[in-house]
């Protein structure tokens, strides 16, 4: 059996923009080559998840170097987007106000290739939270198709 998304996806206009860029601005503190979300498509607090995303490009910093003449999107950039997607959710929503810094990854699994002149959603969904530590579980979709999966934990500093 496929993996399931953690996230109903079937009811969801996921071109519809909630956040943007100047909205993450204010509360994840990446900037330049290393804003990796973009936007916000979907939020539902009562269920604790959000869904962000990433318009891979052809002059990204790594095209030219992460396989000559056939530019994959590095698993640990994932990895990074799918940890500013879990803090974006926490500092906006679960108002949590330090610096949340990246206290791990688990589980991560890269199923797909994911190449310039896609789109790349990350479902995060929380499922835990204790002592100035959360934890996200977090995929990564690709038209529909399951791309990477993996565990996120966010530190409050």
């Amino acid at each position: 059996m496929p993996p399931q998304f953690i996230i109903n996806l079937e009811n969801l206009d996921l071109d519809r923009v909630l956040y943007g860029p100047d909205t993450i601005r204010e509360v994840n503190p990446h900037r330049d080559a290393f804003e990796m979300l973009q936007g916000v498509v979907h939020v539902n607090e009562a269920e604790h998840e959000l869904i962000g995303f990433r318009d891979i490009k052809s002059d990204e910093f790594w095209v030219s170097g992460h396989i000559p003449g056939r530019p994959l999107f590095p698993g640990v950039l994932m990895i990074e987007l799918a940890a500013q997607v879990a803090s974006f959710y926490t500092k906006k929503f679960k108002k949590w106000k330090g610096f949340i810094g990246f206290g791990g990854v688990s589980e991560c699994k890269f199923r797909q290739q994911v190449v310039p002149g896609q789109r790349l959603y990350v479902l995060c969904k929380q499922e835990w939270e204790r002592h100035k530590r959360i934890g996200c579980k977090t995929q990564g979709i690709v038209n529909g198709t399951l791309v990477f999966e993996c565990g996120i934990i966010g530190v409050e500093f």
